[in-house]
C-alpha cells in the first residue's frame, strides 16, 4: 500500500479544498401564496403543488 513520503504544503491542500464550502439552495416562490420553497416540491406553507393541493396542512392556532 503506498504512502506518501513527504507533506502537502499549506498553499496545495487548501487549492485543493477550495470548491469544497457550501452553497445556499435555490428557493423559487411558490405561486399560491407567494412563501418561499425549494423547486419541484410542494409548498410546505399551502400545500398545493402545481395549482392542485397535495398536502394537508394544519392551520396553527
Amino acid at each position: 500500500m503506498p504512502n506518501p513520503k513527504r507533506r502537502h504544503s499549506q498553499k496545495r491542500t487548501a487549492t485543493r479544498r477550495a470548491h469544497d464550502s457550501l452553497s445556499t439552495h435555490s428557493l423559487s416562490e411558490c405561486p399560491n401564496c407567494h412563501e418561499r420553497k425549494m423547486p419541484h416540491r410542494a409548498c410546505p406553507k399551502c400545500g398545493t403543488y402545481k395549482g392542485r393541493e397535495v398536502l394537508e396542512v394544519e392551520e396553527k392556532s
